[in-house]
């Protein structure tokens, strides 16, 4: 089953570029991560509907090849570790291609939301946009390592 993050954003940091490139290198075969960089739109005069719109179709062309999208937010399902590799093996047992949508500075546009198959939240905290990157990808590692038995993961 193949994973990605879809991240609204400009390049990240080059210590953000290499903590996910470490932790896709770690994923599993039969989990492949990929971090896919969709361009934002420019502010120029736009108000915030416009903008997430752009985005949106950004967003919508990227996806087709996902079977099930799963959107960061902060209003998203809170979950632990242990609930998150849960999710990770149900979605594994039903196929299909996953993806993590990250939105922009201005979050993600509404419609998108509601057609997401899940919406989760990483922190209560308000992340950067490229650390909240990283993060997921570390806990999406984490995640499979428990699917796994893997000893990266302890409990307790």
């Amino acid at each position: 089953m193949k994973l990605a993050i879809l991240a609204v954003g400009h390049k990240p940091p080059a210590w953000v570029a290499e903590g996910c490139a470490e932790y896709i290198k770690r994923m599993p075969r039969e989990l492949p991560l990929a971090v896919v960089e969709v361009k934002p739109e420019s502010r120029g005069s736009k108000n915030r509907e416009q903008l997430l719109a752009a985005e949106k179709l950004r967003l919508l062309a990227a996806l087709p090849t996902y079977q099930r999208v799963i959107i960061l937010d902060e209003r998203g399902d809170d979950l632990t570790t242990l609930q998150l590799a849960q999710r990770l093996q149900g979605w594994m047992r039903a196929g299909g291609a996953t993806a993590f949508v990250i939105g922009g500075a201005d979050g993600l546009d509404e419609d998108l939301k509601q057609r997401a198959d899940e919406s989760i939240r990483l922190s209560s905290l308000t992340l950067p946009h490229a650390l909240a990157r990283l993060l997921l990808c570390e806990q999406l590692y984490r995640a499979g390592s428990v699917v796994r038995q893997h000893p990266y993961h302890r409990e307790g």
